[in-house]
């Protein structure tokens, strides 16, 4: 008989716990959160992007994804503006804070990244990822 432990679901879980609490302790300082930060990642790859674009691109749900970017424009990280072509639709640009800021934000998130894997060979690496972005 299986159990809890030999549970994927629960694994992954686990395995996500400790990975966004690790990340959340060091973007805490900055004043951003682990979403918050997935966001301005996306912006950083092509910033002026719709919230419906960063949804697709993040596979969010536009209610999820509203309150987050109200949160960034609010702290300072975004500036929401409405579309040339389209005035109803808003689109989100970065601000120089979040320029400026970039360069740490990415540090804590690779370093992040590093902690998590640094007893993981190089193969097992690679094959993790593969596994993960096959489970998607």
């Amino acid at each position: 008989m299986k159990t809890y432990n030999d549970c994927i679901i629960f694994l992954l879980a686990k395995a996500y716990q400790k990975a966004h609490g690790d990340l959340k302790r060091k973007l805490q300082s900055y004043g951003v959160t682990p979403i918050q930060h997935l966001i301005l990642e996306v912006l950083w790859g092509e910033d002026g992007l719709s919230a419906s674009d960063i949804g697709k691109k993040l596979v969010l749900d536009g209610a999820t994804l509203s309150g987050v970017l109200d949160r960034l424009a609010a702290g300072g990280w975004i500036l929401k503006r409405p579309a040339e072509d389209d005035k109803r639709v808003l689109r989100n640009f970065l601000t120089p804070k979040s320029k400026e800021l970039k360069p740490k934000l990415s540090e804590a998130r690779d370093q992040t990244n590093e902690d998590l894997l640094k007893n993981f060979s190089l193969e097992e690496k690679v094959l993790l990822k593969r596994f993960l972005r096959d489970m998607q």
